[in-house]
C-alpha cells in the first residue's frame, strides 16, 4: 500500500510506505511506551505532561468542582424552599450563592470543556500530543491551585460574596472591606492562565497537526468547533482579565477607575465583564455542540447533514457573539438606538443556532438512530436547549426584559441554556468516551435510570423557575416573607432539585461501576468512522504507533486503520531516536513541514504555577512589596523553561518520516510551532489591550469630571519622555528584525542583540522618568490612573522584550541561535510591544490634545 502527497520545503519528495514494515509491532509498542509513558510512582503525578493523562486530570478535577457547585445549589434551594428561609444567615448565603455561580462557571464549565479537548483533539487528528505539552501541565496546575484558594477562602469564611458577577461598586473597597472580593480577582484570574494555555495550544495544535492530507475542509467538525472555542477565549478573555486587574489595583492602590467622584465609572466593569460574559455561553456551548456533531451520525450510521453550513454556522456564531454584551445590561440606561442594535444582534444569534439543531435533526431523519445512552442524552439536549434558546429570544426583545430583568426568569433561562447546552452533551460524550478511557464496556440499566431522574429533575426545578420570576421574584435575595406566592413554586423546584441531584449522583455510580466492574471493551465499540477510535483500548499515551496517512484519513475506517497503523505502516513509526516526535503539517491544506521535538516529563510547570501562586498569596495578604520576588522567581523560571526546549544538537537535522521522505527538525522562519504559538498568544495580548484602549475612551467620553485638569505629563519635557520611550522600542525592534535576519551568522550577531538589549533598556528608562518625575499622582483622577496603567503595560512588554534579547545574546555565546528559534521569538514580540508603545504613546497624547 502506497500514500503519496507533496511534502512543502522538501522538494519532490513523496510519502511512500511499504505494506511490509522492517519493525515488528511489539517492538515499536515498547519503543514508543519507554518514550511517551509517564515517570512511575508519585513522580509520575508531578512530572507528567502527557495529553491523555492531563486531559483526564482536567475533567476528573472539573468534576470533583462541579460536585461541590451542586452541593452548593442544594444549599441554596434549600434555603429558599420556605419563605423565613432560616437555614443560612444573610452573609453565608451571600458567600455561596456566589461560589456556586463562580465554580460552575470557572472551574467546572470552562476547565471541563478544555480537558475534553486536551484529552481528544490529537487523537481525533492523528497526532500524539497536543503542541505544547509542559504549556498544558502548566494551565492544569495553575487551574487546580487557583481553584483550591477559592475553597479555601470559603472554609475560612471569606468567600467572595457579591456575585459571580461582580458588579461595582458593590465589590469596591467602601462597599465590600476584606479580602472576599480580592479572592476572586486573584483567584478566578489565577484560574484564566490555564484557559489562556489551552487556547494557545488548541489553536495551534488543530492548525499545524492534522494528519497529512486532512486539509481544514475534511477535519472533524469536532475540530471545527474547538478551533472557534480557542479563538473566543484568546479574544473573550482578556477583557474580563483587564476587568480584574483594575479592579484589583482599585481596591489594593485606590487607583479610581470605577470611583465616579473621581472620574471613574461603574459601568465600565460591566462592559469589560460581558465582553466576556455573553461570548462566554457561546464558549461553553460549542464544544458540547461538537461533542454532538461526533457522537449523532455514528449514533444514526449516516454522515453528519450540512457539513459546510455548520461550518459556517461556527463561524457566525464566533463573530455574533462579541456583539451582543449589552444583552445583560438593557436595564442600565443606555441609549434606545445603542439597545435596538444589541437586541437585533441577539436575535440575529439564533440565526446560526437554529441551523445546527436542523443540521442534526436532518441527520436523525436520514439515519436509522440507535437508542443507546449518549442518544437519550442528545435527545434531553434537544428539549432543554431549544427551549432555553426560545426563552433567550423572549429576555432579547428590550420591552419584556425590562420586566424580566434580574428575576428568577432569567436564572431558569441561564440554566436552561448551560445544563440544556452544556451538561446533557457532556454526559452524552461521557457516556460515549468511556469506554475508550477505561477499556471497558458499561453495564446497561443505571445508566438509563440516571437518564431520566435527571431530566425530570431538572425540568422540575427550573421550569418552575420560570413562573416565580413572572411573579416577580428577583435573584440573590435569601428570604421573602411578604411574598406567599413564591413559596409553592419554590418548594416545588427545591424538591425537584434534590431529584437532580439523586439523578447525577446514580450517573456518577455509573461510571465507576463501569471503570471498576464493566467487561472489557472490543475495539471500536460504537462502530465510529474517526479516528479516535483507530487504537487500542484505553488509548496508549502514543495514541498511534505510526501516525496516520492520506490514505488512512480518506478511507475513514478505523478498524482497518488501527491494524495498519499498529504495524507501522505509517508515518514517523516508532520512536528510534528516543525522543518524541509528531509531524507538523501546513495550516491550510496539512502538508507535511517538518518534525518537531517535544519535552519529556518535568515538574518545572508544576514549579512555575506554584510560583505564581506565591505571588497570589502574597497579594491576598496585602505584602505588596514582596510580590514582585514572586515575580522574579517566574521570570528565572521562564528562562529556564526555554533554555531546557528539547531540539536534536545538530542544525540541520533530518529525520525519516516514511522511506522516501525525510523532513528537518528545524522548520523555515515563521514555521515552528512555537511562532504559531506566539501569534495565538499575541491575539490575546492585543485583546486586552484594545480592552483597555475601550476603557481609557468610555471614561473620556461616558464618565462624569472629564476632562479633568490638564496634568505634568502634557508638559514640553512630558512629551519628550515619550518620544524617547517611541525610539527606544524602535531601536529594539530594528535589532531584532536583523538578528533574525542574518540568524545563521551566529557570533557575529551579539551586537544587535546587544543593541536591542538597550533600546529595551532606554524605553524602561523613560518610562521610570515619566513615572517619577512627571506623571501626576494616579489616585487623583481615573485619566492619571489610566496612563499609569498603559505605562504599566508598555513597561511589561519592554521588560519582556529586554529579557528575550538577553536570552539570545546567551544563545550566541553557546553557539545555539542557528538551531533555535528564540530570534523569531524575539522579532514577533519586540514588533508587538513597538506597536502597542506607540499607540499608547498616540493616546496620551491625544487626550491630551482633546481635553
Amino acid at each position: 500500500m502506497t500514500d503519496t502527497v507533496a511534502a512543502e520545503g522538501v522538494g519532490d519528495a513523496t510519502l511512500d510506505i511499504p505494506a511490509n514494515p522492517p519493525r515488528r509491532a511489539l517492538g515499536l509498542h515498547r519503543e514508543l511506551s519507554r518514550v511517551w509513558s509517564n515517570d512511575r510512582g508519585w513522580r509520575g503525578q508531578v512530572t507528567a505532561v502527557n495529553h491523555t493523562t492531563l486531559g483526564l486530570r482536567f475533567m476528573a478535577t472539573a468534576l470533583v468542582f462541579f460536585a461541590i457547585g451542586g452541593v452548593l445549589a442544594m444549599l441554596i434551594r434549600a434555603q429558599l424552599a420556605t419563605r423565613q428561609g432560616a437555614f443560612l444567615d444573610t452573609e453565608l448565603y451571600n458567600q455561596i450563592f456566589t461560589m456556586h455561580g463562580s465554580i460552575m462557571m470557572f472551574l467546572f464549565a470552562i476547565p471541563m470543556l478544555e480537558g475534553l479537548g486536551i484529552y481528544l483533539l490529537p487523537k481525533l487528528l492523528g497526532t500524539r500530543d497536543m503542541a505544547f505539552p509542559r504549556l498544558t501541565a502548566l494551565g492544569y496546575w495553575c487551574y487546580l491551585f487557583g481553584g483550591l484558594i477559592l475553597l479555601a477562602a470559603l472554609a475560612a469564611g471569606v468567600a467572595p460574596r457579591d456575585g459571580w458577577f461582580m458588579y461595582t461598586p458593590l465589590s469596591s473597597a467602601e462597599f465590600s472591606p476584606g479580602i472576599n472580593a480580592d479572592v476572586w480577582l486573584l483567584g478566578v484570574t489565577f484560574v484564566e492562565i490555564s484557559a489562556l494555555a489551552a487556547a494557545v495550544e488548541i489553536t495551534v495544535t488543530i492548525l499545524r497537526q492534522r494528519a497529512p492530507g486532512m486539509r481544514l475542509t475534511q477535519m472533524p467538525l469536532f475540530a471545527w468547533y474547538m478551533l472557534g472555542t480557542a479563538a473566543m477565549m484568546l479574544v473573550g478573555f482578556p477583557p474580563l482579565i483587564l476587568a480584574s486587574v483594575l479592579l484589583e489595583v482599585e481596591r489594593a492602590f485606590d487607583w479610581p477607575f470605577f470611583d465616579v467622584a473621581r472620574g471613574g465609572d461603574p459601568l465600565l466593569w460591566q462592559h469589560l465583564f460581558w465582553m466576556f460574559g455573553h461570548p462566554e455561553v457561546y464558549i461553553i456551548f460549542l464544544p458540547a455542540a461538537g461533542a454532538i456533531s461526533t457522537i449523532l451520525p455514528a449514533l444514526c450510521r449516516t454522515s453528519i447533514l450540512g457539513y459546510g453550513g455548520i461550518v459556517a454556522a461556527i463561524l457566525a456564531l464566533v463573530f455574533l457573539s462579541f456583539g451582543l454584551w449589552v444583552h445583560h445590561m438593557f436595564a442600565i440606561g443606555i441609549p434606545h438606538l445603542a439597545l435596538t442594535f444589541f437586541s437585533a444582534a441577539s436575535l440575529a444569534v439564533a440565526v446560526p443556532t437554529a441551523v445546527q439543531v436542523f443540521a442534526w435533526i436532518g441527520t436523525m431523519w436520514k439515519g436509522r438512530p440507535e437508542l443507546a445512552l449518549p442518544m437519550l442524552y442528545i435527545l434531553g439536549f434537544f428539549l432543554t436547549f431549544v427551549m432555553g434558546g426560545l426563552t433567550g429570544v423572549m429576555l432579547a426583545v428590550i420591552p419584556f426584559n425590562w420586566q424580566a430583568h434580574d428575576t428568577a426568569f432569567v436564572t431558569a433561562h441561564l440554566h436552561y441554556v448551560l445544563i440544556g447546552g452544556f451538561v446533557f452533551p457532556m454526559l452524552a460524550a461521557a457516556a460515549w468516551w468511556m469506554p475508550q478511557i477505561t477499556g471497558r464496556a458499561r453495564i446497561r440499566g443505571l445508566g438509563e435510570v440516571a437518564f431520566w431522574v435527571i431530566l425530570i429533575g431538572f425540568h422540575g426545578t427550573f421550569f418552575v423557575m420560570h413562573l416565580t420570576g413572572l411573579l416577580g421574584m428577583p435573584r440573590r435575595i435569601d428570604v421573602y416573607p411578604d411574598n406567599p406566592e413564591w413559596e409553592v413554586l419554590n418548594l416545588t423546584s427545591s424538591v425537584f432539585g434534590f431529584v437532580m441531584a439523586i439523578g447525577l449522583a446514580l450517573f456518577a455510580l455509573d461510571l465507576v461501576l463501569q471503570a471498576t466492574m464493566g467487561q472489557r471493551a472490543g475495539r471500536n465499540p460504537w462502530r465510529a468512522p474517526t479516528l479516535d477510535w483507530a487504537m487500542s483500548l484505553p488509548a496508549p499515551t502514543f495514541n498511534f504507533a505510526s501516525l496516520p496517512g492520506p490514505r488512512q484519513v480518506a478511507e475513514a475506517a478505523p478498524d482497518r486503520t488501527a491494524l495498519a497503523l499498529a504495524r507501522g505502516e505509517g508515518l514517523l513509526p516508532g520512536a528510534p531516536r528516543g525522543q518524541r516526535e509528531l509531524l507538523v503539517t501546513t495550516a491550510a491544506d496539512a502538508r507535511p513541514d517538518h518534525v518537531a521535538v517535544l519535552p519529556g516529563n518535568t515538574a518545572l510547570p508544576l514549579v512555575l504555577s506554584a510560583s505564581i501562586g506565591a505571588f497570589v498569596l502574597l497579594m491576598l495578604a496585602g505584602l505588596y512589596a514582596l510580590a514582585p520576588v514572586a515575580l522574579v522567581a517566574v521570570a528565572a523560571l521562564a528562562w529556564r523553561w526555554h533554555r531546557g526546549l528539547a531540539t536534536l544538537a545538530a542544525g540541520g537535522a533530518m529525520v525519516a518520516v516514511a522511506p522516501r521522505l525525510a523532513l528537518p527538525v528545524q522548520p523555515g522562519r515563521g514555521r515552528s510551532l512555537t511562532h504559531s504559538g506566539g501569534v495565538a498568544l499575541l491575539v490575546a495580548d492585543g485583546t486586552l489591550f484594545a480592552a483597555l484602549i475601550f476603557g481609557v475612551a468610555f471614561l473620556h467620553v461616558v464618565a462624569p469630571g472629564w476632562p479633568p485638569p490638564p496634568a505634568a505629563a502634557e508638559t514640553a519635557t512630558g512629551a519628550v519622555l515619550l518620544v524617547a520611550l517611541a525610539v527606544g522600542l524602535g531601536v529594539a525592534a530594528l535589532a531584532a528584525h536583523v538578528t533574525e535576519a542574518r540568524q545563521p551568522a551566529g557570533r557575529s550577531l551579539a551586537g544587535w542583540a546587544v543593541l536591542g538589549l538597550a533600546g529595551n533598556g532606554a524605553a524602561l528608562l523613560a518610562l521610570a522618568l515619566l513615572a517619577g518625575w512627571v506623571m501626576d499622582d494616579p489616585t487623583a483622577h481615573a485619566r492619571d490612573a489610566l496612563r499609569g496603567v498603559l505605562a504599566g503595560y508598555v513597561g511589561l512588554h519592554a521588560l519582556i522584550c529586554a529579557l528575550m534579547a538577553a536570552f539570545v545574546l546567551d544563545q550566541i555565546r553557546r553557539g545555539e541561535v542557528p538551531t533555535s528559534g528564540a530570534p523569531s521569538g524575539w522579532r514577533l514580540w519586540q514588533d508587538f510591544a513597538t506597536a502597542t508603545g506607540l499607540v499608547a504613546v498616540a493616546v496620551v497624547l491625544g487626550t491630551a490634545a482633546v481635553a
